[in-house]
């Protein structure tokens, strides 16, 4: 009889580890992108303006990261209570901190930037850069008497300003206005709180163009004003050019960014500019001129002629019947009068037809000076200077790292003192005694029996003293086409 074999029982299974408490997922980066998402959707549905929407974004998108800490803040909290793990922010919740971060620096920096200031400098209508909303046009007319003997006032903060004569005893205004706005309706309301304004005080009438009447919101206004011919003026733009002409009166003009045009005009002329263009010709009296001055451009002035400041790119003048004044950082010029031209701009001088005294101190400069009379004094360095002479008067020239050429008329009395330092002395005149040595040249003595006394010096160039009669002129300067509207500006050498 066969006994039934026992199976041993198997043995217990080991415990299983404990698991680790299951990560929920995180709602932060869910919940700013839905915010955000709100937020552009309100934008492109027009129930938010977009530069509403950006200047919102710029004051307060650390609400953001606030709200995102909060969000897992809490779930930390709950985490814990669930004896579970919170999860971590990962690589793609770190990106969009970073990109949080970063959008929102630039758009504070964004928004602290004057971008009133510049689209008026880059002449941005709100068609082109629809995000500044767009261009709606208006056009206001006005008139009144204007009193015989006052004087025109005109103000106008964005804008230009024309002022012609006028051919009765009145004042007539015709205001060609561009409002920038989301909305015609706002457009319209901006338009009619922006009508120019005409007041008397005393014997002054005074015209507002009031484009600050929309308080923040971008408005221009280009004033056409014709008034009667004996008015004087004083015109104050900081947006816009000014353009005057027939006028027997005086002008007083102050432009910011940008141009000025004055012709025909009796009495004195002042202009205060700032980063601005100017062409003036026809000016029965004085010309003066101060400030930060792009081109500048004078001729047929019947008084004196004075610039004080800085001249960034070129100053011509032509035929000014009296004294001139030139003062720069660069540059100080003085003579008597101008019968031909002067050209000036960062690396040359020339000038025709001047009758002296002439004085000159620049730098860095070609200077030719072609039929001058009376005395010279020039004083230049890292620049060559070249002189003829019509009429010899005393002549004192000092340079340095740049040659000196004096030509003189054939049959000229004078006498000399020249020296060059690391140079050489060449003449045409045998009566003077010329040694030239290794580092040092001399020239003296003196031609036809003596006379005004010529001293040359020069550091690290040649002296020349040649016979020689008046170069032709070049041409003067040419009718020159109206200043064009200024793009951004550039920052170049002063003269």
């Amino acid at each position: 009889m066969v006994s039934a074999t026992q199976i041993p029982p198997a043995p217990p299974l080991p415990p299983r580890p404990p698991q680790p408490p299951q990560q929920s997922r995180s709602f932060a980066g869910p919940i700013v992108l839905i915010v955000l998402g709100i937020f552009f959707l309100l934008g492109n549905l027009g129930m938010i303006a977009w530069h509403d929407l950006g200047r919102w974004f710029a004051h307060y998108w650390p609400v953001l990261l606030i709200l995102w800490g909060v969000i897992k803040l809490i779930e930390y909290q709950s985490a814990n209570r669930a004896g579970g793990r919170a999860r971590g922010i990962g690589a793609g919740g770190i990106l969009l901190v970073i990109f949080l971060v970063a959008a929102g620096l630039i758009a504070t920096q964004a928004n602290r930037m004057n971008w009133q200031e510049v689209r008026d400098q880059m002449h941005i209508e709100g068609d082109i850069a629809p995000w500044w909303g767009h261009t709606y046009t208006y056009t206001d007319d006005l008139q009144q008497s204007f009193p015989a003997a006052a004087s025109l006032q005109v103000v106008n903060e964005r804008g230009a300003v024309n002022v012609s004569e006028s051919n009765d005893n009145q004042i007539h205004i015709t205001a060609h206005k561009r409002v920038n706005a989301d909305r015609q309706e706002e457009a319209e309301k901006w338009n009619k709180s922006t009508r120019p304004r005409i007041s008397a005080n005393g014997s002054v009438v005074l015209v507002d163009a009031n484009t600050w009447g929309a308080g923040d919101h971008w408005i221009s206004s280009d004033l056409d004003i014709s008034v009667p011919r004996k008015a004087s003026l004083v015109v104050s733009t900081r947006r816009g050019d000014i353009s005057v002409m027939g006028r027997d009166g005086s002008a007083e003009l102050t432009n910011r960014h940008g141009d000025i045009s004055v012709t025909d005009l009796s009495g004195n002329l002042a202009l205060s500019l700032d980063h601005s263009s100017a062409r003036v010709s026809g000016i029965g009296s004085d010309v003066s001129i101060q400030g930060r001055a792009n081109d500048v451009s004078l001729e047929d002035i019947k008084g004196g002629v004075r610039l004080d400041g800085d001249f960034m790119e070129s100053v011509k003048f032509a035929r000014i019947a009296k004294s001139v004044s030139f003062k720069s950082s660069r540059t100080e010029l003085d003579f008597v009068k101008l019968d031909g031209y002067l050209n000036l701009d960062s690396g040359d001088l020339e000038a025709s037809s001047v009758t002296g005294p002439l004085r000159l101190r620049t730098r860095s400069k070609d200077v030719m000076i072609n039929g001058s009379t009376s005395d010279v004094h020039l004083q230049n360095e890292n620049g060559a200077v070249e002189v003829h002479i019509n009429k010899l008067g005393n002549l004192d020239v000092s340079n340095a790292k740049g040659d000196i050429r004096i030509f003189l008329p054939e049959k000229s009395a004078f006498q000399v003192d020249a020296q060059a330092s690391d140079g050489q002395i060449e003449t045409d005149f045998s009566d003077l005694k010329v040694e030239n040595g290794d580092n040092r040249a001399t020239a003296r003595g003196s031609v036809g029996g003596g006379g005004p006394h010529m001293l040359l010096k020069n550091e690290h160039g040649t002296i020349e003293i040649r016979r020689g009669v008046a170069i032709p002129p070049s041409p003067p300067m040419p009718n020159m086409p109206k200043i064009p509207k200024m793009p951004s500006i550039p920052h170049p050498t002063e003269n």
